[in-house]
């Protein structure tokens, strides 16, 4: 075993979510040595999303003291940084924020994706995706140049290169996991400079890049006060959120998948080839060691908990929406949110037995497992009480899953491998249980279900070890979860008339929709 997974080493992941910055430190058995997170706050009004980057730094700084603070400086090898897909800014020349920080979900700049696409269709269809959504970098990238001409040397920055910045005292290269959005080529390795010209983007505006775990810089003396990293550590090109997540979970083999549940679902596997996805809404991320990680990340999700209950007990709500849940008798079809009943396909009577909600969780509309800017959130059936109501949303999750699932399938993707579920809703036992009954498969539950952990599992490859060996050394599971046979069987006939109203609603293809109904055959 080499030095960097030796027992008493020390590997640092830091993760920037929606809600908190998190800092884990992972020893080289797995054991976490020390952790914390601090609150991040945002900026929400119909498609806009932003945060101040300011505190992206400040919240990680204060995370970082705090998870060091019982660790012995010489233990801490290395570090390495994730954050949420498609999240920019544009900085000063010395790194000062310009702008604030447009998250992953930001939807303004639809008409700038309409010229993204038009302009770049032929490189975003050898990637493997037909087009680029309004939320992606590139389009907010061109709506942040055409508010306000930057000066002479501004530079853009993904959501993870503002910290590497301030770590390492100046600016280090980016990784090609926060940069694929930014329209980076992952095939040929480089800027489309072409396309990017075309579009008037300043190529003098852009990072160089790197692979993720491509050691970039190390710790600056300015950083050791902020952050307790001892000086000289070396920094590691990292990967997005729902990679991190992924790597975390242990999920490295063709075939396995994790899914992430936070404020949104992400889901990421493993391929041994790029997936291509016609509609443009699958898109495939270069894994470190050659293979390609296809996914894509959902509008929905855990979030529509906070949304619809601020302020409730969630244990108690899901103690009484278990027992609502097994009962399997709700009150008569209807559809909240629509004008009639669902059931393109014939299935709608049957999906009458039990509410379920479509999670979308803010007003952008759906990224995947379909694209629709008009989508918003409805009710099938009428929730008696709010046990009931929060089980539908627990429910219109798993849904929305299976469905993802099958999307995936469908393009040819392998998801036949291990499942992994991860993120903040894997705390909800119940509902790890219902996703399981809901897919109809086996899950496992990661021990440190977290991005960060994923992040400290990449830094330990610093010194040469491969990623696959690290992972086997740091990631545990906790448990494994079997579904229940007649369960999966009662609510087949509610996922079926969820996917249909979406399709009545023309949000998701027919052909989808037939797909999964295949697949409920088999």
């Amino acid at each position: 075993m080499s030095d960097a997974l030796t027992p008493d080493a020390v590997h640092l992941g830091l993760d920037l979510g929606t809600q908190s910055a998190r800092a884990v430190a992972v020893d080289g058995t797995g054991r976490v040595v020390g952790a914390a997170s601090r609150p991040l706050t945002g900026r929400r009004d119909g498609p806009r999303h932003e945060q101040d980057p300011a505190q992206w730094w400040s919240a990680l700084s204060a995370a970082c003291r705090e998870a060091l603070a019982g660790v012995e400086a010489g233990r801490v090898r290395d570090v390495a940084v994730d954050a949420t897909s498609g999240t920019i800014l544009l900085a000063a020349p010395d790194g000062t924020p310009l702008t604030a920080g447009l998250m992953y979900d930001d939807g303004r700049a639809g008409d700038c994706a309409d010229r993204v696409n038009a302009v770049g269709a032929p490189v975003w269809e050898r990637l493997g995706y037909r087009s680029m959504q309004p939320s992606w970098a590139l389009p907010k990238l061109l709506w942040l140049l055409e508010r306000d001409r930057p000066p002479a040397g501004a530079r853009l920055l993904h959501q993870a290169d503002l910290v590497t910045w301030r770590l390492a005292g100046r600016q280090v290269p980016s990784d090609a996991s926060h940069a694929l959005k930014t329209g980076y080529d992952l095939l040929a390795e480089r800027w489309p400079e072409e396309e990017l010209s075309a579009l008037g983007v300043p190529a003098a505006l852009l990072p160089e890049v790197v692979r993720p775990g491509t050691v970039v810089g190390e710790v600056c003396a300015e950083a050791v006060a902020a952050t307790g990293i001892p000086a000289g550590t070396p920094i590691v090109a990292g990967m997005t959120d729902g990679c991190a997540a992924q790597i975390g979970a242990g999920a490295l083999e063709p075939g396995a998948w994790n899914a992430v549940l936070g404020t949104t679902l992400v889901l990421k596997g493993v391929s041994p080839h790029p997936v291509r996805d016609p509609a443009g809404v699958v898109y495939c991320h270069r894994g470190p060691e050659g293979t390609w990680l296809p996914g894509g990340a959902s509008s929905s999700g855990a979030g529509v908990l906070t949304r619809r209950f601020p302020g409730a007990d969630l244990s108690a709500l899901t103690a009484e929406a278990a027992a609502t849940g097994s009962k399997g008798g709700m009150s008569s079809t209807g559809s909240t949110g629509s004008t009639g009943s669902a059931g393109s396909m014939g299935s709608a009577g049957s999906a009458g037995s039990m509410a379920v909600t479509y999670p979308l969780v803010g007003d952008g509309g759906e990224r995947f497992p379909f694209r629709a800017r008009q989508a918003t959130a409805f009710t099938l059936g009428r929730p008696a009480g709010r046990a009931e109501e929060f089980h539908a949303c627990l429910l219109g999750v798993a849904c929305l899953e299976r469905l993802c699932f099958d999307y995936l399938d469908r393009l040819g993707a392998p998801v036949s491998g291990p499942l992994h579920l991860t993120g903040g809703g894997t705390r909800n036992r119940y509902w790890s249980q219902l996703r399981a009954d809901v897919l109809g498969r086996r899950v496992l539950l990661p021990e440190q279900a977290e991005s960060a952990v994923g992040m400290a599992v990449l830094a330990a490859t610093a010194s040469g070890v491969a990623l696959r060996d690290a992972a086997a050394a740091m990631v545990r599971v906790r448990e494994e979860l079997e579904p229940d046979p007649d369960r999966t069987r009662r609510l087949l006939p509610v996922y079926l008339g969820f996917v249909d109203e979406l399709a009545r609603r023309g949000w998701l293809e027919e052909q989808v929709a037939a797909h999964a109904h295949g697949k409920a055959r088999t």
